[in-house]
């Protein structure tokens, strides 16, 4: 599979959907889950494997690329 998100957005990604999927479950744990409960935890955990792979569909659905910083 071919990456399309750099290293730092991974990283970002990573960070942010484990924050929020901890925060998810934490909130879960305590009362009844309602259905944007598990929404908002589908969707963090979908943004941890976006930055494990370093590959998100949307980028490539948009025709978007990551930058490449060239040197001169």
């Amino acid at each position: 599979m071919r990456h399309n998100i750099g290293t730092i957005n991974s990283m970002v990604r990573i960070a942010g959907g484990l924050t929020i999927l901890s925060w998810c479950t934490a909130k879960m744990a305590r009362e009844k889950p309602s259905g944007s409960d598990i929404f908002m935890t589908v969707m963090a955990a979908q943004k941890v494997a976006e930055g494990i792979t370093r590959y998100c569909p949307m980028t490539e659905a948009f025709g978007l690329e990551k930058s490449e910083h060239t040197t001169r």
